[in-house]
């Protein structure tokens, strides 16, 4: 049976009908543009705008009010002056319906009088049985019903959900992302959280079969004890992962402005996301490489990596990997040898990393090194090089390495090891090899930080989830 979050949720982010509150034909103004972009991107429900001044709006029946619209609704966009916003509220409880995205702003965060216009809204929504998000946000995606209120690019459906405080810079940083080729599940632009918080989300989404993994931008916390305590629930089923903004003081003040939200000591959050299990990233776009390996790829045992690549690459990434706390240890002598059979004659004694010395024969060298290193006992996860060629689409080294990425592929499976890969060719993460090593869960990153980074992340999940399993296992005896 769903939870009450999830009956709450449900007729937002799975919603089979909408009606958009203040909907314009003027594809500049908020009504116009949220309008058009949820017809553009093909919701699977029915839409209802809503504007006293209009008969119909790119073809579509207009309305009053919601209380004129003949069929049931699920969920409302409101998109109307602040002023004007408790009254559509009410209207909405009126009529039945159970969720609205408010994207109005002019509430607690601009001003004393807007505080106390929100604090009416809320009541207004709880008296009637309505949760709403925002206000003061960009709106929502859900990939369940193919919903997008705000995002300008086609989204890509996938595992990553993404709750963020901010509502412009969040909408380009889940663009970001779809660039990168991560599929969402969910963005939301929780804005004040005025009803709705971000525990709320986070308990939501830990239930929500569309989501592997939660990215998380935040600036504050509404109910920070709620937040970490639903937090520890949730990551008992998958990561969370979050950049935490507003550590210095002009920050901090920046975020009251901003969503209405006091930002907290730093310290105290840290300390927080470390005790409950949550992966805290010191720049925006981190949480977005690492969701993408974990919500695709095995947990290691522990934090051993083998490393394959050439000269400095195997040097950043070494040291990168140790400086994060995952090891790199040296191989033992009857691995080194069996290693050593597929390097050229002028490269290094195999070690780890391994360095080819620039001298690979062919595309399959280094995942056959990598298949190798996969069977040994301590090694726990390998960072190695996305096949590659450099012949024509017809040569024979392409279909090496279109072999090679299959024998990569096949590693998580085969052994329950993670592997990431390497990309440095503008002609990998497209193609034949592209879809194999996608289908497989292994992630292409641009640079070797990427690479370690991703690698820590599944090493500090998968220690989050054995410690969970421990005091599990203790508390069956207490």
């Amino acid at each position: 049976m769903p939870s009450d979050i999830v009956k709450q949720l449900d007729p937002i982010f799975k919603a089979k009908s909408m009606a958009i509150i203040g909907a314009s034909r003027e594809p500049f103004k908020w009504g116009g543009r949220t309008l058009l972009t949820a017809m553009m991107n093909g919701y699977r429900g029915a839409i209802y705008p809503v504007n006293p001044r209009e008969k119909e709006i790119h073809g579509l029946t207009c309305y009053p009010s919601v209380r004129d619209i003949p069929y049931d609704v699920d969920m409302a966009v409101i998109v109307i002056p602040a002023a004007a916003s408790p009254q559509a509220m009410a209207d909405c409880a009126a009529k039945g319906i159970k969720g609205v995205v408010m994207i109005t702003a002019g509430f607690a965060e601009a001003s004393e009088e807007g505080r106390v216009l929100q604090d009416e809204l809320v009541r207004i929504a709880r008296e009637g049985g309505v949760r709403f998000v925002g206000p003061n946000g960009m709106g929502i995606y859900s990939s369940a019903v193919n919903l997008n209120l705000c995002l300008h690019d086609d989204v890509k459906p996938g595992k990553i959900a993404f709750v963020s405080q901010s509502g412009t810079f969040g909408g380009l940083l889940a663009e970001f992302a779809e660039r990168k080729g991560y599929g969402l599940s969910k963005f939301i632009s929780i804005g004040n959280q005025a009803d709705l918080n971000a525990a709320d989300y986070v308990e939501y989404l830990g239930e929500d079969d569309d989501t592997g993994a939660i990215v998380l931008y935040m600036e504050g916390f509404k109910d920070g004890d709620r937040f970490f305590k639903v937090a520890r629930e949730a990551i008992k089923r998958k990561p969370i992962l979050m950049y935490k903004a507003g550590r210095t003081e002009a920050a901090a003040r920046a975020t009251m402005s901003h969503t209405s939200s006091l930002a907290g000591s730093d310290e105290i959050v840290d300390a927080m996301c470390r005790q409950v299990g949550i992966i805290r990233t010191s720049e925006v776009t981190h949480p977005f490489d690492m969701a993408e390996a974990l919500i695709g790829l095995p947990l290691p045992r522990s934090n051993r990596v083998a490393i394959i690549g050439s000269g400095g690459q195997g040097v950043v990434t070494s040291d990168t990997c140790e400086s994060l706390g995952l090891r790199v240890p040296a191989l033992d002598h009857e691995t080194r040898m069996k290693i050593k059979e597929t390097l050229p004659p002028h490269a290094p004694v195999p070690s780890n990393p391994v360095d080819f010395a620039g001298g690979m024969r062919g595309p399959l060298d280094e995942v056959q090194v990598a298949d190798a290193l996969a069977q040994v006992d301590y090694i726990d996860g390998i960072i190695c090089n996305t096949p590659h060629f450099h012949g024509d689409d017809n040569s024979d080294e392409v279909k090496m390495a279109v072999r090679g990425a299959e024998i990569l592929a096949a590693i998580p499976k085969k052994y329950g090891k993670p592997v990431v890969t390497l990309s440095w060719h503008s002609h990998i993460g497209g193609g034949a090899i592209g879809d194999i090593m996608k289908a497989a869960g292994i992630p292409s990153y641009e640079t070797p930080e990427q690479c370690a980074r991703a690698m820590m992340a599944l090493a500090q999940y998968a220690d989050v989830r054995q410690k969970l399993a421990k005091d599990q296992d203790i508390s069956r005896f207490c």
